[in-house]
């Protein structure tokens, strides 16, 4: 049975979870220079985003490893960093896209498969990520944890998986970006 706290955050969670990748989508199509904004393109952002993104990896098997240890505040620490670096990163994400162009990857032959693979299974499931990150930290701060590690065990590699091929899609791409 669902406690007040988790009940009242579920709508959150649903609007949260439509609500970020439908205005990623919309501000990722906004290019402020193209709009006649005098804005410097923030060319610099990508390897730090995805820095981010690596960080945010060693961050979740630290977590794991912190709980599995029985470290319960280590843990719920840690879960907090991974989640303000993923809004880290998607906040610098829109502002490196509102600002430049969009960089095209120019491999050829079997590694553009492997990079379109790589990079469109990132994107789906960084948007299948969000709800399952939220209902993940909601259940433990309703100390729901049998219902947490439930999820959790879903969470975990999901998340792991889009923070670890954030980083790649960023290695894949760098050679082509604008200097």
């Amino acid at each position: 049975m669902e406690t007040n706290k988790e009940t009242k955050y579920n709508k959150l969670i649903v609007v949260l979870s439509v609500a970020i990748p439908a205005v990623v989508a919309l501000l990722f199509g906004v290019n402020l220079r193209k709009l006649g904004y005098d804005v410097q393109p923030l060319s610099f952002l990508p390897p730090i985003y995805a820095t981010i993104n690596g960080l945010t990896a060693v961050v979740l098997v630290a977590a794991v490893i912190a709980i599995k240890n029985g470290n319960r505040k280590l843990h719920e620490n840690l879960m907090k960093v991974a989640i303000a670096c993923s809004v880290a990163f998607l906040g610098m994400y829109v502002a490196y896209h509102m600002t430049s162009d969009s960089t095209k990857f120019g491999g050829e032959g079997a590694i553009k498969y492997v990079y379109y693979f790589i990079l469109i299974t990132h994107i789906l499931l960084s948007i299948i990520i969000i709800p399952l990150v939220l209902t993940t930290y909601v259940k433990a701060w309703s100390q729901r944890f049998d219902k947490h590690k439930k999820i959790a065990k879903i969470t975990f590699p999901i998340w792991l998986y889009v923070a670890v091929t954030g980083v790649v899609v960023y290695l894949m791409i760098s050679p082509y970006y604008a200097n």
